[in-house]
């Protein structure tokens, strides 16, 4: 029994404790397809755009009490987390992650943010405005951002997107309309905004 015994020797480890990888910040894509760098770029960007929409109008709700900023609100939401659910399928950083309210990792869209606060303080008008203006920067930048990617699943979220800020477009412009102020783009061409506001549904522009 004593020879027996070395063939059995006590040399365990625990099992694969030294080959564990520690845990990762981001999730494992669950795709293998490979993105761009440029549709990388893009979907990060969206994300945190989106959130900025969100934030602004959650403080300028708090600034007016115009239940279209909250409504809206709602449904940036839901843009931001479509986005976020990309970024998770693909195994990229969410650049929103940790970050609170008013907070951009993006020094670009930092600094929007400040600027529309600031726009959207003085008057009622001013900030639905700022929505329009938010609304129509969204519309150019999801259209750009199209431009880059050919992968079905992003281009789905996208135009999805694109018709909710459409959507939100026409209702900012409603609210203009009705305190007799005639809004004016910045981001897309009259064209656009006047196909846009003239429609009942999403169109493209």
């Amino acid at each position: 029994a004593s020879g027996d015994s070395t063939t059995t020797t006590d040399t365990t480890l625990p099992p694969a404790a030294e080959t564990t990888p520690p845990p990762a910040t981001t999730p494992p894509p669950t795709t293998t397809v490979t993105l761009s760098a440029e549709e990388v770029a893009g979907l990060k960007y969206m994300r945190e755009e989106e959130k900025l929409a969100h934030d602004v109008y959650v403080a300028l709700y708090a600034r007016w009490g115009k239940n279209i900023f909250d409504q809206i609100s709602l449904s940036e939401t839901t843009h931001t987390e479509a986005i976020l659910a990309l970024l998770v399928k693909y195994g990229i950083d969410d650049p929103a992650a940790g970050n609170p309210a008013g907070v951009f990792t993006d020094p670009y869209l930092q600094a929007l943010y400040d600027t529309l606060i600031a726009m959207g303080s003085p008057t009622l008008i001013d900030a639905l405005k700022v929505g329009a203006l938010i609304e129509e920067t969204d519309i150019r930048d999801i259209n750009a951002k199209k431009v880059v990617t050919d992968e079905a699943d992003i281009l789905t979220v996208y135009d999805s997107l694109l018709c909710g800020s459409q959507s939100h477009l026409r209702a900012f412009n409603s609210q203009l309309l009705g305190l007799g102020v005639i809004y004016v783009p910045q981001a897309i061409t009259q064209a656009q905004w006047d196909a846009i506001v003239n429609a009942g549904t999403c169109v493209a522009v």
